[in-house]
């Protein structure tokens, strides 16, 4: 029906009333029966209380604009072959070197969208950035997320960047390191590290992180190859593609002990990133596993701890049964965790790097 971007009738808001109230009523939602329409549910909210436009402005189309002559000849010369792989900031340019004026550039883009041809014009294809696969880990040592978050100093301008690598699975920090530099040689250094920390084997870990130059930089990627860790990476700007690692760079950011005016030294910041990697690893209970530590998960002791808390809720339920309406907390131990949740590719398809 289309709708939006002028000024409706009253008969054609009569219709539109009609037809959405015929969808709502056969068990439509009202806002999806709006956009089929193509007009906005706030619209029609409003012409159910007041059918007549109370706007005063003009009805009819401006003295100057376009014809539909000039409209063709317009769309004519942006989709010839001169131009056809051109966006009109370059097709306006041209035309004035060859000494003509079609248009300005926004009321070519005005026509092409109007033509649904505000597209991409080259006929290349255009980039597109999926979604990276679901990936899910049964146990320690599978997924790794990482990502380097910067650290302030008290001196404006300077900051120290944390290299930050942790396992989806448990939660459990596998390793940290502070530098004053972020690039990708460091990164292959600190991944290295880590990887023989953990005791890892070729061919066990995906280690997922963001597009930053650091993660996906040559040297970075020839340590991949070389221990046989597959990479999987977000899509650019995108940062709920690596969401663990940002839920624990926002912990790490604003627990109560993190300096609000910044570092003195690097070798303070260091200090006390170790103090918090202590504390999160072996004190703090972490919510998405259920409330053990990262530790306790990490090492497989939190089946037995979630037991005892069963235990312990059967206690209180058998003394005072009035007082549970349902069953008791559930204390189970989580079986998978799963990063980008959506088609999923279990690790055992990853391939990895000879």
């Amino acid at each position: 029906m289309g709708l939006r971007g002028g000024r409706v009738s009253e008969d054609d808001r009569k219709e539109c009333l009609k037809l959405i109230t015929e969808a709502v009523q056969s068990g439509a939602r009202k806002f999806m029966a709006c956009d089929i329409l193509e007009v906005k549910i706030r619209t029609v909210e409003r012409w159910e209380l007041n059918l007549i436009d109370g706007r005063c402005g003009p009805i009819n189309k401006p003295f100057n604009a376009f014809s539909d002559e000039e409209r063709s000849k317009i769309l004519t010369i942006v989709n010839s072959s001169e131009f056809a792989n051109l966006p009109p900031c370059q097709i306006v340019p041209k035309l004035a070197d060859q000494g003509k004026y079609l248009a300005s550039e926004s009321s070519i883009y005005r026509i092409l969208k109007a033509n649904k041809m505000l597209v991409h014009r080259s006929k290349s294809r255009a980039k597109v950035h999926k979604k990276p696969a679901e990936l899910m880990a049964t146990k320690p040592n599978q997924i790794w997320s990482w990502d380097i978050t910067y650290l302030k100093s008290k001196i404006k301008g300077i900051y120290y960047y944390l290299y930050l690598p942790m396992d989806i699975f448990s939660r459990k920090i596998v390793h940290y390191e502070v530098h004053e530099e972020e690039n990708s040689t460091l990164s292959s250094a600190m991944i290295n590290k880590a990887f023989f920390l953990n005791q890892i084997k070729k061919h066990e870990l995906v280690l997922h992180s963001d597009n930053g130059g650091a993660m996906k930089g040559a040297t970075m990627l020839a340590t991949l190859e070389k221990l046989g860790v597959a990479a999987s990476f977000s899509r650019p700007r995108v940062s709920d593609d690596n969401p663990f690692s940002e839920s624990l760079f926002k912990t790490l950011k604003y627990c109560p002990a993190y300096p609000e005016f910044g570092f003195n030294s690097l070798e303070e910041a260091r200090t006390w990133v170790e103090k918090f990697v202590e504390w999160y690893n072996n004190i703090h209970l972490h919510s998405g596993i259920n409330f053990v530590t990262p530790s306790s998960r990490h090492d497989g002791k939190d089946q037995e701890i979630l037991l005892k808390r069963v235990e312990v809720y059967k206690i209180a339920q058998a003394k005072n049964p009035d007082r549970w309406s349902k069953n008791t907390r559930n204390w189970s131990m989580i079986q998978e965790v799963k990063l980008n949740p959506g088609k999923l590719k279990k690790v055992t398809d990853i391939k990895f790097a000879a």
